[in-house]
């Protein structure tokens, strides 16, 4: 006789759902915005939710350009790498990153926030960010979201 009433159900490749979500960035904090957009990224709302799956959902963010970030970030966060050589660190500020890109700040702090292995790389493969309200993906329906109704 089975005792147990539940089964642990795993999901893989074949069994995800994924979805198409569509979330605008106009007046959002950049951290808050970010942490929202890496759990949906990697599946966590989902309740199939498996840690070694690529089971989240693609999400397009519009509108980079109006991201907010609180304090004096602006001027002193900085972004650091290195080039390679000898005496190559390189670093930029927030400011200096936005005008060159805005797309690159939210991309930055979502990229950090994934797991930093293959899994994390495929799974940052289904951001994309758009500086203004037009997108590429209108062929896939994304469902726009409310990130408030998230928190």
């Amino acid at each position: 006789m089975n005792t147990l009433s539940y089964k642990t159900v795993s999901a893989n490749s074949a069994t995800v759902n994924k979805e198409w979500v569509l979330v605008d960035a106009d007046g959002q904090t950049l951290g808050r915005l970010s942490s929202i957009v890496a759990k949906l990224i990697r599946g966590k709302y989902k309740p199939n939710f498996t840690p070694h799956v690529d089971c989240g959902d693609n999400v397009v963010i519009i509108n980079a350009e109006k991201i907010v970030l609180s304090g004096n970030k602006w001027k002193e966060k900085s972004y650091i790498r290195h080039t390679g050589y000898p005496g190559g660190q390189r670093s930029l500020t927030a400011t200096e990153m936005f005008e060159k890109d805005p797309t690159r700040l939210i991309e930055k702090a979502v990229k950090g926030m994934l797991p930093k292995n293959i899994l994390g790389a495929a799974l940052y493969r289904n951001l994309y960010v758009y500086a203004g309200t037009e997108h590429k993906h209108a062929g896939q329906a994304p469902k726009a979201i409310n990130l408030n109704d998230l928190l």
